[in-house]
This record gives C-alpha cells, sequence and structure tokens, in this order.
C-alpha cells in the first residue's frame, strides 16, 4: 500500500511553488490522515511544522526551501517515495519552558531549539541560575543566557559559540551571551533529567524576555525549564544525512 503523504508549505514563493509541483505528482491528504508530513521550507517552517503537528503519529521530511535547512533534506522532485521509504528516522524531545513575568503571570511554551533569556532594555542582565533546586550561579550578568537542545545546538547556541551536542546526548547546553561578569564563564552542560531555574534580579530596572523558539515573552520575573519526554518529535532523513551526520559536519567546516 502505497504511503499517503501530506504536503505543507511556508509563505515564501520557491516554497509554494515546489508545494503546488509535488501535490500534481504526489497527491495529498489532509494532515490526520497522512502517513508522512513533507514540509517545503526553511528550517524556521521545518520547528513551526514540528509544533503544530506534535500531536500527530506522522513523521516529518523536510525538503530546503530556505536558506540555511540544518533541519531538511535537499529538494528534489523525483524518486520521493523511495526517499521516503528508505528515511533513517530521529527521535527528539523539546524543552518545556514555564515564565513567570513581574505581574506574576504565568506562560507556558515548547522549545525544539532553545529556550532563552534576553536583555530587554539598555541595561545587561543580572540572572540567578539554580539547577534541580540548588543554586549554581549567584549573578550572571549578561546579555542573556540560553538552554539548547542538542537538535538545537547548532544554532543560536553555536552562533553564541556553546558547544555542538550529538542527537543522542543526555545533556543540553547552556551558553551565556556575552557576559561581563564572571568574565571568564563559558557555560555549562547540564543533564537532561534536570530542572533549570532562572531569577531575574531586579526585572523592573534591567527587563528580561523569554523566548521559546521565537514564541516570546517580556518582562519575566521566572523561568523554569525542563525536558518534556511525554512530546517526541519524529523526524525523516535520507541515508547518511541525519541529524548525527549534520552535527559532526559543521565541526569541521
Amino acid at each position: 500500500m502505497s504511503q499517503k503523504l501530506a504536503f505543507l508549505a511556508s509563505d515564501a514563493d520557491v516554497a509554494r511553488d515546489a508545494h503546488a509541483r509535488l501535490v500534481r505528482m504526489y497527491g495529498s491528504v489532509d494532515l490526520d490522515q497522512a502517513d508522512i508530513i513533507v514540509a517545503l521550507g526553511g528550517d524556521g517552517f521545518m520547528l513551526q511544522t514540528l509544533h503544530a503537528t506534535q500531536h500527530l503519529d506522522a513523521p516529518v521530511y523536510g525538503m530546503n526551501r530556505g536558506t540555511v535547512g540544518f533541519l531538511m533534506n535537499a529538494y528534489e522532485e523525483d524518486g520521493l517515495i523511495d526517499r521516503l521509504s528508505a528515511a533513517e528516522e530521529a527521535e527528539i524531545n523539546p524543552l518545556s519552558m514555564t515564565a513567570v513575568d513581574v505581574e506574576g503571570h504565568e506562560f507556558s511554551a515548547l522549545a525544539i531549539n532553545e529556550v532563552s533569556l534576553l536583555r530587554a532594555g539598555p541595561q545587561a542582565a543580572k540572572l540567578k541560575i539554580s539547577v534541580d533546586g540548588r543554586e549554581r550561579m549567584s549573578e550572571l550578568v549578561s546579555d542573556g543566557v540560553l538552554l539548547a537542545t542538542p537538535a538545537g545546538s547548532t544554532a543560536y547556541n553555536y552562533s553564541a559559540h556553546g558547544p555542538i551536542l550529538p542527537i543522542g546526548s543526555a545533556v543540553f547546553a547552556m551558553t551565556a551571551l556575552n557576559a561581563y561578569r564572571p568574565r571568564r564563564w563559558r557555560g555549562a552542560l547540564i543533564p537532561k533529567a534536570s530542572h533549570v531555574d532562572f531569577e531575574v534580579i531586579d526585572p523592573k530596572k534591567r527587563p528580561v524576555m523569554a523566548d521559546a523558539d521565537s514564541r516570546s515573552f517580556a518582562n519575566v520575573a521566572r523561568v523554569s525549564v525542563k525536558s518534556e519526554t511525554d512530546v517526541v518529535h519524529r523526524l525523516l532523513f535520507d541515508p547518511g544525512h541525519g541529524l548525527d551526520e549534520r552535527l559532526i559536519r559543521e565541526q569541521f567546516v
């Protein structure tokens, strides 16, 4: 029995054009009827697709119609069914973020790449960091800090000089953004089972925003982050081009 495909595309013209051609070639069903979801766009659109379809069992196969395309496969129209049949699967868990703002309002979001705390004013942020209820840093003065998953370690985390993590790693990367004090702090590796708490010191004078995969919340006072093991995202990659290979390749360019 042939696999039922659902095609999704970003708003980019090149993605929309590809969507029209592929639907003519292979047909398309509703998302809840699909065996495989094919996402056409860049990494940002792949993150949107994973978040939007996390309640479905179908894995997601991305084809790059964006820029970097780290989470995507090469775009080729012919032979798609054979590529899907041979594809390798990677499973990843997102981060669960709970943020409380200065007025006591609580917000929750999931992040596949990273949770970031970023200064939102002219002064540097001051943050207290605790892991599993134990204070680990009484004051980090910086432009912010992020906690990245292995899948997200090549994104913002890598740009901030954080480590690249193999997909199977049971750790997250905590990376400071332009740290002023401690001057020599280079970040930390946090066990995946840990709960991480950030407290904003003097949040009204030094406002901070929290961001989970581009979902932003202003004027936060506290942020808690943990791995959400109840949510599993399934990604498909062409043989020899999976996330582990890409993570290794990124470190030699």
